[in-house]
Protein backbone atom coordinates (compact mmCIF):
# COMPACT_ATOMS: atom_id res chain seq x y z
CA UNK A 1 0.00 0.00 0.00
CA UNK A 2 2.90 2.54 0.71
CA UNK A 3 4.15 2.39 -2.56
CA UNK A 4 0.59 3.02 -4.19
CA UNK A 5 0.18 5.86 -1.96
CA UNK A 6 4.06 7.26 -2.41
CA UNK A 7 3.29 6.74 -6.40
CA UNK A 8 -0.09 8.52 -6.59
CA UNK A 9 1.09 11.59 -4.42
CA UNK A 10 3.76 12.33 -6.60
CA UNK A 11 1.56 12.33 -9.45
CA UNK A 12 0.09 15.08 -8.32
CA UNK A 13 3.49 17.66 -8.78
CA UNK A 14 3.36 20.61 -10.29
CA UNK A 15 -0.66 20.72 -9.61
CA UNK A 16 -0.76 24.41 -8.04
CA UNK A 17 -2.05 25.48 -4.84
CA UNK A 18 -5.61 26.41 -4.60
CA UNK A 19 -6.99 26.56 -1.39
CA UNK A 20 -10.09 23.83 -0.64
CA UNK A 21 -9.57 22.27 -4.14
CA UNK A 22 -8.72 18.58 -4.54
CA UNK A 23 -8.29 18.05 -8.44
CA UNK A 24 -5.08 16.40 -10.05
CA UNK A 25 -3.34 19.10 -12.05
CA UNK A 26 -6.06 21.67 -11.65
CA UNK A 27 -5.52 22.81 -7.47
CA UNK A 28 -5.08 21.57 -4.67
CA UNK A 29 -4.37 22.49 -0.95
CA UNK A 30 -2.80 20.03 1.57
CA UNK A 31 -5.63 18.64 2.50
CA UNK A 32 -6.78 18.22 -1.18
CA UNK A 33 -3.48 16.56 -2.18
CA UNK A 34 -4.93 13.70 0.88
CA UNK A 35 -8.14 13.49 -0.39
CA UNK A 36 -6.89 13.05 -4.08
CA UNK A 37 -4.58 10.37 -2.52
CA UNK A 38 -7.37 8.76 -0.66
CA UNK A 39 -9.88 8.57 -3.94
CA UNK A 40 -6.90 6.92 -6.00
CA UNK A 41 -6.15 4.05 -3.17
CA UNK A 42 -8.34 3.46 -1.21
CA UNK A 43 -11.54 4.99 -3.14
CA UNK A 44 -14.37 7.18 -2.38
CA UNK A 45 -14.21 9.65 0.19
CA UNK A 46 -15.69 8.44 3.65
CA UNK A 47 -17.03 11.98 4.84
CA UNK A 48 -17.97 15.59 2.70
CA UNK A 49 -15.39 18.04 3.81
CA UNK A 50 -17.02 20.80 5.09
CA UNK A 51 -15.99 24.67 3.46
CA UNK A 52 -13.03 26.30 5.48
CA UNK A 53 -11.55 28.98 5.45
CA UNK A 54 -7.82 29.70 5.34
CA UNK A 55 -6.91 30.75 8.96
CA UNK A 56 -10.00 27.81 10.09
CA UNK A 57 -7.40 26.62 12.64
CA UNK A 58 -6.42 30.36 13.83
CA UNK A 59 -10.01 30.89 14.14
CA UNK A 60 -11.57 27.91 15.80
CA UNK A 61 -8.86 26.62 17.93
CA UNK A 62 -10.63 22.95 17.18
CA UNK A 63 -8.67 20.05 16.54
CA UNK A 64 -10.60 19.35 13.51
CA UNK A 65 -7.84 17.81 10.66
CA UNK A 66 -6.20 15.47 13.62
CA UNK A 67 -10.23 13.99 14.38
CA UNK A 68 -10.80 13.50 11.23
CA UNK A 69 -7.33 11.74 10.43
CA UNK A 70 -8.26 9.89 13.32
CA UNK A 71 -11.38 8.80 12.16
CA UNK A 72 -10.61 7.19 8.93
CA UNK A 73 -6.44 6.69 8.91
CA UNK A 74 -4.52 4.67 11.66
CA UNK A 75 -2.59 6.39 14.19
CA UNK A 76 1.60 5.28 14.02
CA UNK A 77 4.03 6.52 16.56
CA UNK A 78 6.45 9.20 15.21
CA UNK A 79 9.48 6.63 15.57
CA UNK A 80 7.63 4.30 13.03
CA UNK A 81 6.83 6.46 10.35
CA UNK A 82 7.35 5.04 6.71
CA UNK A 83 7.16 6.15 3.21
CA UNK A 84 3.14 6.85 2.61
CA UNK A 85 2.09 7.80 5.98
CA UNK A 86 0.34 11.35 6.55
CA UNK A 87 1.88 13.63 8.44
CA UNK A 88 -0.16 16.26 10.48
CA UNK A 89 1.79 19.68 11.50
CA UNK A 90 1.46 22.11 14.32
CA UNK A 91 2.47 25.75 12.41
CA UNK A 92 3.37 26.74 15.87
CA UNK A 93 3.31 25.63 19.38
CA UNK A 94 -0.05 25.15 21.40
CA UNK A 95 -1.93 25.61 17.33
CA UNK A 96 -4.25 23.28 16.61
CA UNK A 97 -2.87 20.91 13.73
CA UNK A 98 -3.10 22.98 10.36
CA UNK A 99 -0.77 21.08 7.87
CA UNK A 100 -0.69 17.83 5.93
CA UNK A 101 1.91 16.03 3.79
CA UNK A 102 2.56 12.46 2.92
CA UNK A 103 5.57 10.85 3.86
CA UNK A 104 7.79 10.11 0.26
CA UNK A 105 11.14 9.24 1.25
CA UNK A 106 12.11 8.26 5.15
CA UNK A 107 15.95 7.38 4.47
CA UNK A 108 18.85 9.34 4.86
CA UNK A 109 19.96 12.10 6.72
CA UNK A 110 16.79 14.15 5.90
CA UNK A 111 13.13 12.90 5.22
CA UNK A 112 11.26 13.85 2.45
CA UNK A 113 7.47 14.44 1.88
CA UNK A 114 4.94 15.48 -0.66
CA UNK A 115 2.69 18.26 0.45
CA UNK A 116 0.63 21.08 -1.23
CA UNK A 117 2.27 24.60 -0.06
CA UNK A 118 0.50 28.02 -0.11
CA UNK A 119 1.92 30.02 -3.05
CA UNK A 120 3.38 27.11 -5.24
CA UNK A 121 2.17 24.30 -5.95
CA UNK A 122 2.04 20.12 -4.72
CA UNK A 123 5.77 19.40 -4.12
CA UNK A 124 8.07 16.66 -3.01
CA UNK A 125 10.16 18.61 -0.49
CA UNK A 126 12.94 18.07 2.36
CA UNK A 127 11.47 17.27 5.72
CA UNK A 128 13.84 19.57 7.68
CA UNK A 129 14.40 20.86 11.02
CA UNK A 130 11.85 22.96 10.79
CA UNK A 131 9.13 20.61 9.70
CA UNK A 132 10.41 17.81 12.24
CA UNK A 133 10.24 20.40 15.18
CA UNK A 134 6.50 20.92 14.14
CA UNK A 135 5.19 17.28 13.21
CA UNK A 136 2.22 16.51 15.71
CA UNK A 137 1.43 13.13 14.48
CA UNK A 138 1.45 10.26 11.80
CA UNK A 139 -0.80 8.22 10.14
CA UNK A 140 -1.33 5.23 8.26
CA UNK A 141 -4.00 4.87 5.42
CA UNK A 142 -6.10 1.79 5.98
CA UNK A 143 -5.16 -1.29 4.13
CA UNK A 144 -9.53 -1.58 3.68
CA UNK A 145 -12.57 -0.11 3.91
Amino acid sequence: MSGAVVAAARGWLGTPYRHQASVKGVGADCLGLVRGVWREVTGEEPETVPAYSADWAEVGGEETLLEAAGRWLKPVPLAAMQAGDVLLFRMSPGAAVKHCAILSDPGGPEPRMIHAYWGRAVVESWMGVWWRRRLAAVFRFPEEM
